[in-house]
């Protein structure tokens, strides 16, 4: 058995917040690490017997208590949104490697129940390059037993009511073993019920990674407890089938209630989670690179099938509406004018001002305006701002002349924005763009915001040998919004390899992906992109897209996501030539 120094410190996660975690340390030092992940209303404490019964004397242990969990702070069972859970992982993760020094490569996950959520979400949404997943009886579908549950809680969320739901779960329904029972009940940091907005959001987040579980590689271990009274076993078997794991095993257990590493047996799947890790590490870490996607794979047969042409009515009554009544609203006009993917839409949903002809045409803008697509749009501006201006800071600190390059900028609000944010920092900007339309209006937006160290010029951002050419240097290069319209992958790699060559060591790239939308079916059938064409995007997994900025030089440092998982902005750190 591995002999461990058990430690209980904190970590400061992305919003200041101190979260508290365990650390088993090996005393025979280590290179290896396991993140485990607890149970929704338990915490890190209870997770002590997995740990001795792993016993592996070469791999450091962590886990943590979710905010509002255990001895972490915060409402109970609560936070903003289920995604912090999420970002909080991500950090966490981050921390492990940078305080302990076991790069992310060299980990593995281990999670249970509504921990298994977080996870398969965090490696579904980060992308991080872990070497094995194990999820026990994670929690994608929870069984409510009562009727309509779901839409009953949405509408009692709305209208303020019912913003925590009491836990039907008993210790008795979670394990056979007396003695792990008594010491469930006897446990004064499980909590006893969840708010209604997390409990929506595990079920709004687990659909999407059920639906798109194609995104993830990760080796992964299913174990399934076939007496589970907490959550259904039937949409666990789904997500599996999703998977595009090389390695993907699942082990069924039909006695087994739904807490399988405290069941009477469980010595069984524990030693069933060991194996597999060991076999993870034992073989090469390296997964085939992900940039020749767009040939074959996932998101092409998806993109494939989109543009096939389909027969469902619905999609023709829509776009006749949007032709006749739906110009009424400006921003439907303006998209069937130049396309809903341009540079000046974008620039009219981030204003997100409701305009139209008549009151109905406001109210149709206003639909069309916060439609979710949109709402994501602009969550992006507000992370491509924040990592903007950090990079821009710390650019500043270090001495360096901060000098911006948007390679597509459109008219540049968020840019805009962002120096005007930073009215301290000397920054020069160059933006660029292929529509002399957008360049001509950017040059009147930078003129009514007073904003003068500002270039804009018109340019194809795929044109490797002019981006090479880039003078003085950009510090901090923008791809925002711009290789998610185009299908290929061999434009994005010219791209990225022309920005390579106009960075120099240690400048950064902050760039865009659209890993998922849901409603990507309806946007190819029924809007047009600014060549006055059917809209159909393939999507780019994270993971792809990381391939493709790793292969031209670049190293991912960090990332943001909205809560609905439809946009990310990563940064990323010009290695040496």
């Amino acid at each position: 058995m591995a002999v461990y120094t058990a430690h209980e410190k904190t970590m400061t996660t992305w919003d200041g917040t101190e979260l508290f975690y365990r650390a088993w340390i090996p005393e025979g030092g280590y290179d290896r690490a396991l993140i485990l992940f607890h149970r929704g209303h338990e915490h890190s404490g209870r997770l002590v017997g997995l740990v001795d019964g792993l016993g592996m004397a070469e791999y450091a242990v962590f886990a943590w208590d979710a905010r509002g969990n255990g001895k972490s702070p915060g409402p109970r069972d609560d936070a903003d949104s289920f995604s912090v859970y999420v970002r909080d992982a991500d950090a966490f993760v981050n921390f492990v490697a940078g305080e302990y020094g076991v790069p992310v490569r060299n980990m593995a996950v281990i999670a249970n129940s509504v921990g298994g959520v977080i996870a398969a979400t965090w490696v579904h949404d980060y992308a991080p390059p872990i070497r094995a997943l194990i999820l026990a009886a994670p929690a994608f579908r929870i069984k409510l037993y009562v009727p309509l549950a779901i839409p009953a809680l949405r509408l009692a969320m709305k209208l303020g009511l019912m913003k925590y739901v009491k836990s039907y779960v008993k210790s008795r329904v979670l394990t056979h073993d007396q003695a792990e029972q008594e010491r469930f009940d006897q446990d004064p940091l499980i909590s006893h019920s969840i708010s209604t907005r997390i409990l929506l959001g595990v079920h709004d987040t687990a659909t999407r990674i059920v639906r798109d579980a194609g995104a993830i590689r990760v080796p992964t271990l299913l174990l399934m407890a076939g007496s589970d009274w907490v959550v259904k076993t039937g949409v666990q078997k789904t997500f599996f089938y999703n998977l595009s794991s090389p390695v993907k095993e699942t082990e069924w257990y039909p006695d087994f209630h739904h807490a399988i590493y405290h069941e009477a047996e469980k010595s069984k799947p524990i030693r069933r989670t060991r194996a597999f890790i060991e076999e993870q590490f034992a073989r090469d870490p390296e997964l085939p690179s992900l940039v020749n996607a767009d040939q074959a794979g996932y998101t092409k047969r998806e993109y494939d099938r989109l543009r096939r042409p389909s027969r469902n009515p619905f999609y023709g009554l829509t776009r006749l509406g949007m032709a006749t009544v739906g110009r009424l609203s400006s921003g439907v006009r303006l998209g069937l004018q130049d396309g809903f993917d341009s540079g000046v839409t974008l620039d009219c949903v981030y204003r997100n001002q409701p305009e139209g002809r008549l009151l109905l045409g406001k109210l149709l803008d206003y639909f069309y305006l916060n439609s979710l697509g949109w709402v994501g749009i602009r969550a992006r501006k507000v992370h491509l701002e924040e990592l903007l201006r950090k990079y821009i800071r710390q650019q500043h600190e270090a001495g360096v002349s901060v000098q911006l390059m948007d390679i597509a900028a459109g008219p540049g609000r968020y840019i805009l924005d962002a120096i005007k944010g930073l009215p301290d920092i000397g920054i020069s900007a160059l933006l660029q763009d292929y529509k002399p339309v957008n360049v001509a209006a950017g040059e009147r937006l930078a003129a009514e915001m007073g904003i003068a160290d500002v270039t804009y010029r018109q340019g194809d951002a795929f044109d490797r040998e002019r981006l090479a050419q880039t003078s003085p240097p950009p510090t901090i290069a923008i791809v925002s919004g711009l290789y998610e319209l185009f299908p290929e992958n061999a434009p994005v790699r010219n791209s990225l390899l022309g920005l390579a060559e106009a960075l120099g060591e240690g400048s950064y790239l902050i760039y865009t992906n659209q890993p998922w939308h849901p409603q990507v079916e309806m946007i190819a059938r029924t809007l047009t992109n600014r060549e006055g064409k059917p809209w159909i995007m393939r999507r780019r997994t994270q993971e792809e897209m990381d391939d493709l900025v790793r292969e031209a030089g670049f190293e991912k440092v960090e990332m943001r996501i909205d809560e609905y998982g439809i946009f990310t902005v990563s940064a990323a750190r010009r290695l040496a030539r």
